[in-house]
């Protein structure tokens, strides 16, 4: 699926697989190689890229909108924390997170505006690891009151298949 399309703004981008974060400048040929879970992955000057979804209109493409209503109490919602972990999905498998089983725990520090999020991956030696850790980071900071985002990958317990909800066991093609 690949296609070349110009950069009609500037945006930011995490480089893969380590996450660096820069941003393109506006003009720029890029050639979108995969646009699977309401993200992008491009490759310019020789290296590939994400381009979260919320930019997509950099891209001649209809972005993703994440809308939050501002808490009257000055609190973070936790059930606003969980909507923008579901609108986060593997960049393999497009499915989001938390129907994966990725997100172990969420604990939030209301005095701080801190969000602590323990997280999985798919496989230990994931690659996409610290480009997942970005998007969650870049989506939950979005939730309004939302100061700090501190995304700790833990192993144990290890994932497995059964940590998948039903639906996303039948997306996958593993619910026999």
């Amino acid at each position: 699926m690949q296609k070349i399309v110009t950069l009609s703004r500037e945006c930011k981008a995490r480089k893969v697989p380590s996450g660096e974060v820069k941003v393109l400048p506006a003009g720029e040929f890029v050639n979108i190689t995969q646009d699977l879970g309401g993200n992008y992955t491009i490759t310019w000057q020789g290296n590939m890229w994400r381009i979260d979804g919320t930019d997509a209109d950099a891209l001649g493409r209809k972005p993703t909108v994440l809308n939050f209503t501002t808490p009257s109490n000055g609190e973070i919602s936790e059930t606003q924390v969980w909507e923008a972990l579901e609108s986060v999905y593997d960049p393999e498998i497009p499915i989001n997170l938390v129907s994966l089983g990725l997100i172990y725990k969420v604990a939030i520090e209301q005095s701080s505006g801190t969000v602590r999020i323990d997280m999985t991956l798919t496989a230990p030696g994931c690659g996409m690891g610290p480009v997942l850790v970005g998007d969650v980071e870049y989506r939950v900071g979005m939730v309004p009151f939302v100061k700090e985002v501190v995304v700790d990958l833990v192993f144990d317990p290890p994932w497995s298949r059964d940590k998948m909800s039903e639906e996303a066991q039948l997306e996958a093609g593993l619910f026999f």
